[in-house]
This record gives structure tokens, C-alpha cells and sequence, in this order.
């Protein structure tokens, strides 16, 4: 007696009798394969051979995982056939497959790059659970009172509640549970039948906003898609919005390629932290993303933070996103009483001429002795952690800089052994042994230190009987601060919120945060010192931030004022003017000098473009091999034939199995 097998012997396999070809994306990484292929569907797969499910199909000879994006009736080639369905799941959606389309084709990138950052591993046990529960009730309507505070706040929850695709720019108010505000937003998306999803920079973040969501629409109805899941609890929780079970996400960067059903808002916080930009090839930024996303879904946008990006700016100024801002009563209300060096009429340098040499100026200490007699915690942001060396003055305790590039100098041993250490630029390494104070003409210098670490042992014995926390730098990284006196000193970033919040934020050695070569310093160090200063109880409860930088520079009346839109549109001006992102777009080519000579000549045959460079991007790496970047700009109406430019010289360059890599990134977050 004979069984009939179920899966007939490969060479009996017939083609399907309906569309029997297969567009597949197979993953391989290469640019000059950066295209759909064609293959046979035999019949005993037709029925799970869907567009979106994994394959396994035969590529150069050996076996390849990819993607089925779409069957069709015929092809002009002849066809290998598609060897296995690896699940029956469509893991790709139509609607995510475009996305990652349009974000390799402005990126540079290639499309089995994009993919894997946009859909999880598969866990075949996963899968294999209990299918489409009922999803679970969301509440019927937000409470609007939180967004009137803000123009257009009302009429912005109206759009998302009729589901129209509204694209705001929203600056949050000092002290504003922005948590909630993203919530209610939320929730009127979901009442209207449609998806949201909110996009932030860390795991500490979603937790806020998950409770915040889960509080209005119940735990079931939300989900957090972050790495800190683990691999299975991750897939399933991707799984269950893949299916359509929940309509609200809240994650981390890979979340902006959430599945969503119906994406009806799309919206990312404090868009400027660098953990929005994804370290691996193509180099996506979660704003870029979410913009692309939704024009091409007709969703909404909502770029939010107590700062304001200049590409943020961009979108406003280009008409294509609306404002939402409070009044400057409303916000006059509620900040904190902000002072710098030499504000005003000079009383603080008057009241005490050392200010500018201290590190913790008189001001500094009096606002904190008034917030710990108030009762209330002290939050001191310290940019370095630990304990770094660096050199000052020691007359006037000025700063000692390189005259070479302005860098900090700090102390290195001596070429012989038991020479004595020599004053060398901490960022182009020349040595400075006649160094002159360029304030005084002093010639002494004086070790000092700066950092996280340091301050807190200082603070400790500045305020005797004080419990001092650290957060960041090495310690771990608190969630909250209880109500009562203490001395929190924290790294930007690692700012932990107070109950009932912070009777004074001390903002320390702001030169160290303005000084670095970067084309973004004073936008993030605005950024940083808004997200401290934020946190701080209004000036009408005794609520104080002290800056030690000094009051003349534009950034630091940015925030005295606490007006990071202008600081955003004169950044943006200042940038059109001398050609920098977003202004203009613009590609970084890093390898060796003769690839990145290969790539630049490819494309300045196929677009016009300035070339600026080639630079030594660092000294010789551990391999001996010297690497440069060279930056190529054009025109922002241009910036999609750049990125065709260099994803064709890239796949020359892949076809003939060049053996020097070269590293694309177009408008790159950090421009040296």
C-alpha cells in the first residue's frame, strides 16, 4: 500500500495556474542587484505564496532569503522556481514595502538594507499563537484642555479626531507633561478608526508615553516596540500590529516602519537627539522617514520637542507644516527665571568680578541654597563624565586653548621617558609649551577638572548634609527624583524628572558643549539646556536656571528668552547662507583617497555638484590605511539625482567587486 506524498518531487513541479510569477526582493545587499527578480510559483505553493511572506528562493547559486512583493501573469526571462515559503505570514506590506522603497531611494541605500531594519526577525513559535483577539476598546474622545493652551492646539486635535492630515510643528511649553499631550493626540487618531504611531529617543521615553497612552486607552489597545523586549516578545507584540489587533505604537527608531493599519498619525519627539538617526547603512533619520511616510499615506505629522530642529524650521517655513506654539504670556508663565553671565545691565559680573573664572559662580550657589531651603531638588548638568583633565589659566582661570584650532589643552607625558608632561591640543594634538593667556598674558597654567564625578564630590562639600544622585556618566541612569532637598548631577540626556519638579537647574561649563567642530553644537547644546531648564518649577514658584555661559551669545539669549523657534530660523538662515543641510542637500564619501576619487568623479559626470574636500578624516586606523571624506552638495530640488548618482556609482563599483568600501551618507546628522 502506497501514500500519496504531499509536496511532488522537484521535477514534477507545474506553475501555478493564476499569476504563476513571482516579483521577489531577494536579501542581498549589493547596489547593482538593488531590484526586484522574477521567479516561478510551482502550484503546491500557490496558496501561501501571498505578497509580503518570506521565501527562500535560489540566487547565484546558492539559497537566499527574500520577499514576494507581488505576483504577476508573465515574464520575459526564463525562471528558477521559487524554492519555499518560510512562513504564510505576509510580513511585508504593500504600504511599508513603498516606504522602504522611497527611503533607500533618498538615502543612497539599498533596499534588503532598509527592510531589515524595518521588519524584526521571525520566531516560528511565535507565529504559531493564538490568532486575532479581539482588539481592545479605546476610549471615545481625548480631553482637549492640554493642547488649547497652545494656537492651533485645538484645531490640531480636531484634524486628527476627523481624520484629516494635519502636519504640525509643535513647540512644548516649559513643565508640559508632553507624554500626555502625545496621548490625547493618540487617541484621537484611534477614535477616528485609524493608527498612530509616536516615535522617541530612548527606552526611558516610552515608558512615559506608553503609561501616559495606557492610562486613556487600556493596556491591551497599545504597544511598545523596542529592543528591550527581547527578540520574541518584540516579534510578537510587531506581530499583533502587523494583524491589525492594535492601533497605537509607541518606539525607538525602528518603530517609525511599524506596520500600522490605516496610519492616520505619525508623529516624533525631540527629533533632534542623534538617537533618532540609525547608525547603519542607508543612515535613516526618524524625521525623514516619518515625513516621506506621511505624504505617501496622506497621514498626519507631528514634529514635537521643547527645541526646534533647523530641518523642523525647514518644514515650517516651506508652508508644508503649521506651527503649534503657545503665546508668549503662556510661556513667560511658565519657565523658570533664567540667568547668565554678563546679562543685563552687568549686576552679576558687578556683585561677583570672578564669575566668569569660577566654574560655579556665586549666582549659581545662591540659586541652588535657595532651592534646597525651599525644599525642593537642585538638577546640575554636567556635559562630561567622570573626571577629565583640562588646563586653565592660573591668574585669571581662563580656559587654556590651542592657537591653532581654538581646541582645549590638556596634559601629555613627554617623548622621553621621565620628561616632564607638556601642554597638547585634546583635538589636533600640537603641543603649545609657550602657551600665553590670551586674556591676561599669564603664563602659568593650573590643572583643573571637569566632570559629572568631579562635580558631585564638590558639590558634596559645598552642601554638607545634602544627599547628592547621579544620573548618567557611568551611574546609572535614574527614572525619578522624590520631592525634598538634593543634588542631582546628570549628563545631558540623563536629566531624571522631579516630583513636583526642580527648585533650580545649574547649567555648568557650557564652553565645553559649544566648543566642539560640529555644524549642530549650538542647536544641540539649545536643545540640551531646554530639556534641563524644562524640568525646573515655573519663576512663579521659585523656579531658577543659571547658565554659566555667557549671556552675549546667541544661543544663551535663545534660552534666557526661551525662544527656539527664532534661534531655529536664524540657524536655518545662517546655514542657506554658507550651503549646509537642510538647506541644501549634501553627501559625505568616506573611504580610501582612491575610491572616494572614483565615486566623486562618477558623480559630478552624472549631476552637478560642488565638491568640497577630500579631507584626512582622521589619522592613519590600525590598519595602516589612510581614509578621506570628501562632501558633495547640491541644490535641494536636485537632492534626488544625487542620490541616483550615487547609488549608481556605488553599484559600479559592486558589479566589478571593487575591494575598497566606501561609506555614503547623505545630509549627514553631524557635519565636521
Amino acid at each position: 500500500m502506497t501514500t500519496a506524498r504531499s509536496t511532488p518531487q522537484r521535477g514534477e513541479w507545474v506553475a501555478a495556474a493564476q499569476r504563476p510569477v513571482a516579483r521577489v526582493a531577494v536579501d542581498v545587499a549589493l547596489a547593482h542587484l538593488d531590484r526586484t527578480f522574477d521567479y516561478r510559483v510551482p502550484a503546491h505553493l500557490d496558496a501561501d505564496a501571498r505578497p509580503g511572506v518570506r521565501l527562500r528562493v535560489r540566487f547565484a547559486g546558492r539559497l537566499v532569503d527574500g520577499y514576494l512583493l507581488e505576483r504577476v501573469d508573465g515574464s520575459e526571462h526564463r525562471l528558477a522556481w521559487v524554492e519555499k515559503v518560510v512562513s504564510p505570514e505576509p510580513a511585508l506590506s504593500d504600504e511599508v514595502a513603498q516606504l522602504c522603497r522611497a527611503v533607500a531611494d533618498r538615502c543612497a541605500g539599498v533596499f534588503a538594507d532598509v527592510v531589515r531594519l524595518a521588519v524584526p526577525p521571525r520566531h516560528a513559535r511565535v507565529e504559531k499563537e493564538v490568532r486575532d483577539p479581539a482588539p481592545a476598546p479605546l476610549a471615545p474622545e481625548p480631553d482637549p484642555s492640554g493642547w488649547s493652551r497652545y494656537r492651533h492646539g485645538a484645531a490640531l486635535l480636531a484634524a486628527l479626531a476627523g481624520g484629516r492630515a494635519a502636519h504640525a510643528v509643535w513647540q512644548a511649553l516649559p513643565g508640559e507633561a508632553w507624554p500626555a499631550r502625545l496621548a490625547e493626540a493618540a487617541v484621537a487618531t484611534a477614535a477616528a478608526g485609524r493608527g498612530a504611531l509616536i516615535v522617541v529617543p530612548d527606552q526611558r521615553d516610552v515608558d512615559a508615553v506608553a503609561a501616559a497612552l495606557e492610562q486613556r486607552v487600556g493596556a491591551g489597545a497599545v504597544v511598545a516596540l523596542t529592543a528591550e523586549a527581547g527578540p520574541a516578545e518584540r516579534y510578537r507584540r510587531w506581530l499583533a500590529v502587523r494583524r491589525g489587533q492594535v492601533r497605537v505604537v509607541v518606539g525607538t527608531r525602528a518603530a517609525a516602519f511599524a506596520p500600522i493599519v490605516r496610519p492616520g498619525l505619525l508623529a516624533v519627539w525631540d527629533d533632534g537627539d542623534d538617537l533618532h538617526a540609525e547608525p547603519r547603512a542607508p543612515y535613516p533619520h526618524v524625521r525623514d522617514v516619518l515625513v516621506g511616510r506621511a505624504h505617501a499615506a496622506g497621514a498626519a505629522l507631528l514634529v514635537g520637542g521643547f527645541a526646534r530642529t533647523a530641518e523642523a524650521q525647514l518644514l515650517v517655513e516651506s508652508g508644508w507644516a503649521r506651527e503649534v506654539v503657545a503665546d508668549r504670556a503662556e510661556v513667560r508663565a511658565a519657565m523658570p527665571r533664567i540667568e547668565a553671565l554678563g546679562e543685563g545691565d552687568g549686576t552679576l559680573l558687578a556683585r561677583d568680578p570672578d564669575a566668569r573664572a569660577a566654574r560655579l559662580p556665586h549666582v549659581a550657589f545662591e540659586a541652588a541654597r535657595a532651592a534646597l531651603a525651599a525644599g525642593r531638588p537642585v538638577l546640575v548638568q554636567v556635559p562630561r563624565s567622570g573626571y577629565v583633565p583640562w588646563l586653565s589659566c592660573g591668574q585669571c582661570r581662563e580656559t587654556a586653548r590651542c592657537r591653532h584650532c581654538a581646541g582645549p589643552l590638556g596634559l601629555r607625558p613627554g617623548a622621553d621617558p621621565g620628561s616632564p608632561a607638556l601642554p597638547h591640543c585634546r583635538w589636533c594634538g600640537r603641543p603649545d609649551p609657550a602657551f600665553r593667556c590670551p586674556a591676561c598674558g599669564s603664563r602659568r597654567l593650573r590643572a583643573g577638572v571637569v566632570g559629572a564625578g568631579r562635580t558631585a564630590e564638590e558639590l558634596g562639600r559645598a552642601f554638607p548634609g545634602v544627599a547628592v544622585r547621579a544620573s548618567g556618566g557611568g551611574a546609572p541612569v535614574l527614572a525619578a527624583v522624590p520631592a525634598g532637598p538634593s543634588l542631582v548631577v546628570a549628563t545631558p540626556g540623563a536629566e531624571p524628572p522631579a516630583d513636583g519638579g526642580y527648585g533650580a537647574a545649574l547649567l555648568l561649563d557650557g564652553w565645553a558643549m559649544l566648543a566642539r567642530p560640529d555644524l549642530r553644537v549650538a542647536e544641540e547644546t539649545l536643545r540640551r539646556w531646554l530639556a534641563a531648564a524644562a524640568l525646573v518649577v515655573p519663576h512663579t514658584a521659585g523656579g531658577r536656571a543659571v547658565s554659566t555661559a555667557e549671556a552675549a551669545l546667541p544661543v544663551v539669549q535663545a534660552l534666557v528668552r526661551w525662544d527656539p523657534a527664532h534661534h531655529a530660523a536664524a540657524e536655518l538662515a545662517a546655514r542657506a547662507e554658507v550651503g549646509f543641510p537642510p538647506a541644501v542637500r549634501m553627501a559625505a564619501v568616506e573611504g580610501v583617497p582612491a575610491a572616494v576619487a572614483e565615486v566623486v568623479d562618477q558623480v559630478c559626470a552624472a549631476v552637478e555638484a560642488e565638491v568640497l574636500g577630500p579631507v584626512e578624516i582622521e589619522p592613519v586606523a590600525a590598519d595602516g590605511v589612510e581614509r578621506e571624506r570628501a562632501l558633495l552638495r547640491v541644490p535641494r530640488a536636485r537632492g534626488r539625482e544625487l542620490a541616483a548618482a550615487l547609488h549608481a556609482a556605488q553599484a559600479a563599483r559592486t558589479a566589478r567587486k571593487a575591494p575598497d568600501p566606501v561609506r555614503v551618507r547623505l545630509d549627514p546628522v553631524a557635519v565636521e
